[in-house]
């Protein structure tokens, strides 16, 4: 009976060594090469390497924000249209005519957003 779950633990073997293998081969080498002092600019507290110029707590432009709220919008078009594309064949006309009404609503409000010139970067 038990070896039937010899499988199993194969499986659990493997996916420990593909993921704590690399992170002790990286580390071996870095012990080989003698890099194991980090540069000081990489300790600062900024990923970019170099100081900051102005506060952190700088009021950002609304585009910003803008720009990501389409991004999750699309994002979550796509989410629902590769499933429904899936299952297309099942839904039938119902859910062909659902999904239409869908992607119009959202057509509508692209094509408000680029009036409202939303999508012009300066």
């Amino acid at each position: 009976m038990l070896h039937n779950y010899f499988p199993i633990l194969m499986f659990l073997v493997v996916g420990v060594l593909v993921g704590v293998l690399p992170m002790l081969l990286g580390w071996g080498v870095s012990k080989v090469l003698g890099t194991s002092r980090p540069d000081p600019a990489k300790l600062s507290p900024y990923e970019c390497g170099f100081e900051a110029f102005e506060d952190a707590r700088m009021q950002f432009d609304v585009r910003y924000y803008l720009v990501a709220i389409l991004f999750i919008l699309f994002d979550l078009e796509v989410a629902f249209l590769v499933p429904w594309a899936v299952v297309l064949d099942d839904i039938g006309l119902f859910g062909f005519l659902s999904m239409m009404i869908f992607l119009a609503i959202l057509v509508v409000g692209f094509v408000y957003e680029w009036m409202k010139g939303a999508l012009e970067w300066e």
